[in-house]
């Protein structure tokens, strides 16, 4: 009988990890202690809400969103949740509109927020299958910031993770979070596993998330478990890439700084004739 040739790889591994515990000590790499470590208590999360109710009271996205913000509280995250439509943002491409005509522009308050924040949560209804224009402007504003880099010569947005919500009463969750998730991922954000989480009424007219259900106890989709796993799924997630960039001191920089991309293998020196 042959030796089992995976027994020598598994016996080099342990031989390997016992000389670098040896010298950076016993926790150094052990993988349990990685995939165990859930102290979030160093990050911290902003929920922006988009809905088109100016009183955050009466968003349906809103009820959802803080069923996510109550997973990360009770994990020991620094949460703060921001209702767009308290803020008076105007529109436009800069970073502050009003060095550009704007009367009043509240959204460098909220960008500031943005940058500080390890986990970004944008919040959406669904208006004509498509995310709201609250939500819209606010990913415009983030763009518009998007060229600055931040302290390790990244673009601004590197080293950080985002996710979305969307509610609504008709088809659209899915499209919803294409376009909300390919904005973030574009502009810098890690896009964990499973990001998003949902829910929908019966198409056409009928109870949002959280409104109360004739001859139910229980608002709408409160008890929905596809949901409700899924919105665990997400917060556990952020958290988890969140934690993972935080101790790793960022997202690596090797071939993505702005300004010495062109010093490592690059697009610009391969054959584009190449067979």
């Amino acid at each position: 009988m042959g030796t089992d040739p995976g027994s020598d790889i598994d016996a080099r591994l342990v031989e390997q990890q016992a000389g670098l515990q040896a010298v950076f000590g016993p926790n150094c790499c052990g993988y349990e202690r990685l995939m165990s470590d859930t102290d979030f208590s160093s990050l911290s999360a902003l929920f922006l809400n988009c809905s088109l109710s100016a009183d955050a009271s009466a968003s349906h996205t809103m009820r959802l969103m803080q069923r996510a913000a109550g997973v990360m509280r009770a994990e020991g995250v620094a949460v703060s949740v921001e209702h767009v439509l308290d803020h008076n943002i105007a529109f436009g491409m800069r970073i502050d509109m009003t060095d550009h005509g704007a009367d009043v522009d509240d959204w460098p308050k909220l960008q500031a927020k943005v940058e500080a924040a390890d986990i970004l949560v944008i919040g959406s209804p669904i208006w004509l299958g498509a995310k709201s224009s609250v939500a819209t402007l606010a990913i415009e504003r983030m763009y518009a910031s998007s060229g600055e880099t931040n302290d390790r010569g990244q673009y601004l947005y590197y080293g950080k993770a985002a996710g979305c919500v969307v509610t609504g009463n008709e088809d659209g969750v899915k499209a919803v979070a294409r376009d909300i998730l390919y904005a973030m991922q574009h502009i810098g954000y890690v896009i964990p596993p499973a990001a998003d989480c949902g829910w929908l009424g019966d198409i056409g007219p009928g109870p949002s998330y959280g409104d109360d259900v004739e001859g139910s106890e229980t608002p709408a989709g409160y008890d929905s478990e596809f949901t409700n796993k899924n919105t665990t799924i997400m917060a556990w997630n952020l958290m988890h890439a969140a934690k993972l960039l935080k101790d790793a001191g960022g997202f690596p920089t090797k071939g993505n700084t702005v300004a010495e991309w062109s010093d490592v293998t690059n697009a610009a020196d391969q054959n584009p004739e190449y067979r």
